[in-house]
């Protein structure tokens, strides 16, 4: 279902994707976060809901397209280190500070930081190209919303 989509992402030199493409994307680095303490609790699957509502100016049952979309492309998608570095190849900064924020009100969402979390937040940050500074501040800006 995704082939073509994954061929395109993970080319040695992708073009930048479309809107509705990047968004796409973006929203399965938030399954894979929320999925990465094996753990995918329905309080992140609302969030994840929720993210892609306010940020994509969506309705509730688009929004819920979206993400299972992204739990398909998300089971499909290669390793996180070639999904991610794909991203950040066709995403521009701005976007991927978006999503380390998203990332992180979805690792935050249920009230605990597992190690597994932390770990492939770092991992996806350092490989979307965000400074270690501008996710340190995006982890405060959620935890002080919460």
């Amino acid at each position: 279902m995704f082939g073509d989509f994954l061929k395109r992402l993970t080319q040695p030199e992708p073009d930048p994707l479309a809107d509705n493409d990047a968004r796409l994307a973006l929203t399965a680095l938030l399954v894979r976060i929320a999925r990465s303490d094996n753990d995918y609790a329905m309080s992140e699957r609302r969030l994840i809901d929720r993210i892609a509502a306010e940020r994509h100016g969506l309705n509730e049952a688009d929004a819920t397209a979206l993400r299972e979309e992204a739990e398909a492309l998300e089971a499909q998608a290669p390793d996180t280190v070639r999904f991610t570095r794909a991203i950040k190849d066709a995403v521009p900064y701005e976007r991927r500070l978006e999503v380390i924020e998203a990332l992180w009100q979805v690792v935050l969402a249920d009230g605990s930081r597992s190690d597994e979390e932390d770990a492939l937040l770092r991992l996806v940050s350092n490989l979307l190209g965000v400074t270690d500074t501008d996710s340190a501040m995006a982890r405060q800006r959620v935890a002080k919303e919460s």
